[in-house]
């Protein structure tokens, strides 16, 4: 195991203390040397990935963000430890500063987040998340937040204001039984499309501009027979749905890939996963008869702005 620097990971004299409790997670605060880092992979197609925080409350299962942890015990105990980036809102004032400085008439293309959910819960404490769009308010970038969480309802009157906004909601399964066994830290389904409604109708459109909507089922995940095409119906509120299949499973770090918690409970749900392709191409077809008005991609080519 690498040297561990955090309080309450290793046997060594920590030089990250944890800073408070948030319900059972850890939080740690350290500096940033920067918060723009260039964009690759599934999101090639953007200049930089924003993560605000480091690590993620939700925890989920199946979560390949996992594998960027500090060190393997902090891996094994994904969800139970954030660090805050103390730093991000001068930090990222001076990274697009410099952007502008060298690109005046090209604003840049943002995702927030990659590794972690930029309104897991305990932004709702500290708004780190909030300030950081303050800042990107002045810069205009092109932005994609992507997000499990209803609290992003409350930066409505932020959101608003990007001429180049797409929100993607993830929601990766459409029965609350599969969501609580593969992600029981995260908001329920109902909450996840209630937010995507109440942006819709805070926003006034002559005041305001209206986001793009994504609906990202990445991973797809079992839906109940019996919940399917009540899901399905429900997904009509997003302009694009997106459908991608686990990552491979990688138990090295700084690899990304399915956690084995997530293997684990595949197993509960045989019926689907004896035949994961036919089940997935079965589920990508309904989506494709009963959405004709909704935009169908597949991994990466789901993840762009347009």
């Amino acid at each position: 195991m690498a040297k561990s620097l955090y309080e309450g990971y290793g046997d060594e004299t920590p030089k990250k203390f944890v800073r408070e409790k948030f319900g059972d997670t850890n939080v740690y605060a350290q500096n940033a040397k920067s918060l723009l880092t260039k964009a690759t992979g599934f999101i090639a197609a953007y200049d930089f990935t924003l993560n605000p925080y480091r690590g993620c409350q939700y925890g989920c299962s199946y979560c390949y963000a996992a594998a960027f942890s500090p060190n393997t015990k902090m891996r094994q105990d994904w969800g139970k430890w954030v660090i805050f980036k103390e730093n991000a809102v001068k930090v990222l004032e001076k990274e697009l500063e410099s952007w502008y400085n060298k690109h005046p008439h090209q604003p840049p293309k943002i995702y927030m987040s990659s590794v972690t959910d930029p309104y897991q819960p305990l932004e709702s404490k500290h708004q780190l998340t909030r300030s950081l769009l303050e800042v990107m308010l002045e810069y205009r970038p092109t932005l994609v937040i992507q997000t499990r969480s209803p609290i992003i309802t409350r930066d409505i009157d932020y959101l608003q204001r990007f001429q180049h906004l797409r929100i993607n909601m993830s929601i990766p399964t459409g029965s609350e039984a599969v969501r609580r066994d593969f992600e029981p830290r995260s908001p329920s389904i109902k909450a996840r499309l209630n937010a995507i409604v109440k942006i819709k109708q805070g926003i006034d459109s002559f005041k305001g501009f209206i986001p793009k909507f994504s609906i990202t089922i990445t991973p797809l995940l079992p839906t109940l027979t019996t919940d399917e095409d009540a899901f399905i119906q429900k997904l009509a509120i997003a302009d694009r749905v997106v459908i991608q299949d686990f990552h491979p499973n990688n138990h090295r770090s700084l690899v990304a890939g399915t956690r084995q918690e997530a293997e684990n409970i595949k197993q509960r749900y045989s019926w689907w996963y004896d035949s994961e392709q036919l089940s997935y191409q079965r589920f990508k077809q309904k989506l494709l008869s009963q959405l004709p008005g909704v935009e169908i991609k597949e991994g990466k080519d789901g993840f762009g702005y347009e």
